[in-house]
């Protein structure tokens, strides 16, 4: 099954705040944990991901600070902050009453052929 991407894109913001709720991670490390996660229901590319990284930075959603890898390699991680913390709440309880809302109106059409 592919995924709907205007249907997708109104969760992208909490995908991302999801993941770094639960550890820092750098952009890479992002994508390719909600890829996985997503098991085949869309692919991210790094396009998708780093504009709303830096989106997300803005509204103070989070934060980033650079850290050598053990490659050697400086890469900039990104730490959800407590503003990103209660927009995730936030966004997860709308998301929660959106869904229960389109959940509702399908269940009444069980039935109806479309």
């Amino acid at each position: 099954m592919t995924s709907n991407k205007e249907l997708m894109g109104a969760g992208t913001g909490l995908l991302v705040l999801s993941v770094l709720a639960r550890e820092a991670s750098y952009g890479y490390q992002i994508i390719r944990r909600i890829n996985d996660e997503a098991a085949g229901l869309f692919v991210w590319q790094e396009g998708t991901v780093y504009p709303l990284l830096h989106k997300l930075e803005k509204d103070g959603f989070v934060r980033t600070q650079w850290q050598q890898a053990d490659t050697g390699r400086r890469r900039k991680y990104y730490y959800i902050t407590a503003k990103g913390r209660e927009a995730l709440s936030e966004g997860h309880r709308q998301w929660h009453a959106f869904h229960h809302m389109v959940t509702r109106f399908v269940e009444a059409t069980n039935g109806q052929s479309f």
